[in-house]
C-alpha cells in the first residue's frame, strides 16, 4: 500500500477534496484511524494533556514524541504521519530544529513535522525543507505559546491580529511549508487565508471553509474519563462517548468480580478429572 505524500495532500486543494486529519498517539488508535480512511494522522504534542496528564504541552519532550510516533507509524501503511516538534526543540536555533526534526523522521518514521509560528519561524521552515524535511506550519492559537497568549483564546479578531495571521500564513507558504494548521480563528478570516494560499489550510476551530479539518482523538470520541465534568471546547463535535462507555463497562466488571459472577465456567479452563483426582489423593 502506497503511503500518502505531500504531493497527494497538495493536489487535494485544487480538486476541492477535503483533507481529513486526526490525532493519534498509539498503535491501536492509529490502526483504527487508518481503517476509517483518514488522510493524515497527527502525533500531536497534545498527548501531553490527553495521554500523559500534563496541564499543557510545554512539558512534552522529544523522547515522548519519538516514543509515540514509532507506535503510530507501526500502526499505519497509508496515512501520512505528521509529528509535532515539542516546545524548545526548534525555537533555539535552526541547527536544533534540523537535528530534532531529523530524529523524528529517521528514528520515529514519520513523514513530516509540524511546528508553531509564522513569520519568525519562516527561516527555520525554509532550512528544514531545504534538507528534505517536509513541514506543516501552525498558526493562530499556538498551544506552546499559551503562557504568552494568556489562555486558549480566539486569535485574529482585531484587524491588526488578522493582518498578522495572514502575513504568517504567506510567510510559511513562501518558506516551503506544504500545508498549515490554522487553530481557533474566526471562520471568515480562515476562509480568506484559505483562499489566499495555494497550499492547503487545515482548520481546527476555524470554520468549514478551510481545505481540511483536524480534531483531537480524545475530543472526537469523548474519551476522557471525567466525562461528567469535562469541558467540551466549542469547536469540538463528539461523535461518540467512548469514555462513558468504558467507565460503565469497568464498573460492571468490578461489580461482577465482587459479587462472584465473573468469571463463569465459560471464561475458565478445565483439566483432566483423573489428573485432578490423582493430585487430590496425593495431598496429605
Amino acid at each position: 500500500m502506497t503511503r500518502i505524500g505531500i504531493k497527494d495532500v497538495q493536489a487535494m486543494k485544487p480538486r476541492g477534496d477535503k483533507i481529513v486529519m486526526l490525532t493519534a498517539y498509539d498503535y491501536p488508535s492509529a490502526r483504527i484511524a487508518e481503517a476509517a480512511g483518514v488522510d493524515m494522522i497527527l502525533v500531536g504534542d497534545s498527548l501531553g494533556m490527553v495521554v500523559l496528564g500534563y496541564d499543557d504541552t510545554i512539558k512534552v519532550t522529544l523522547d515522548d514524541m519519538l516514543h509515540h510516533t514509532k507506535a503510530v507509524v507501526r500502526g499505519t501503511e497509508r496515512a501520512m504521519v505528521v509529528t509535532d516538534l515539542p516546545f524548545m526543540t526548534y525555537q533555539t536555533s535552526v541547527e536544533d530544529a534540523m537535528r530534532n526534526a531529523g530524529r523524528l523522521l529517521q528514528e520515529g518514521g514519520c513523514q513530516a513535522v509540524k511546528l508553531e509560528g509564522g513569520v519568525h519561524m519562516a527561516e527555520t521552515v525554509r532550512r528544514l525543507v531545504q534538507v528534505g524535511i517536509p513541514v506543516v506550519g501552525h498558526i493562530g492559537l499556538t498551544p506552546q505559546s499559551i503562557n504568552q497568549l494568556g489562555g486558549y483564546k480566539v486569535q485574529g479578531r482585531t484587524p491588526q491580529e488578522a493582518e498578522r495571521l495572514l502575513e504568517d500564513a504567506v510567510a510559511l507558504q513562501q518558506a516551503g511549508a506544504f500545508c498549515i494548521v490554522l487553530e481557533t480563528v474566526p471562520a471568515p478570516l480562515a476562509e480568506l487565508i484559505s483562499q489566499r494560499l495555494t497550499i492547503p489550510v487545515i482548520g481546527i476551530g476555524a470554520g468549514a471553509a478551510c481545505d481540511g479539518q483536524v480534531l483531537v482523538w480524545h475530543d472526537l470520541l469523548a474519551y476522557q474519563t471525567s466525562f461528567l465534568t469535562r469541558h467540551i471546547p466549542r469547536h469540538v463535535k463528539e461523535y461518540a462517548h467512548v469514555g462513558e462507555d468504558m467507565q460503565k463497562a469497568i464498573e460492571q466488571y468490578a461489580a461482577e468480580v465482587r459479587n462472584g459472577s465473573f468469571p463463569t465456567p465459560e471464561q475458565s479452563f478445565q483439566m483432566n478429572p483423573e489428573a485432578l483426582a490423582e493430585l487430590s489423593e496425593a495431598q496429605p
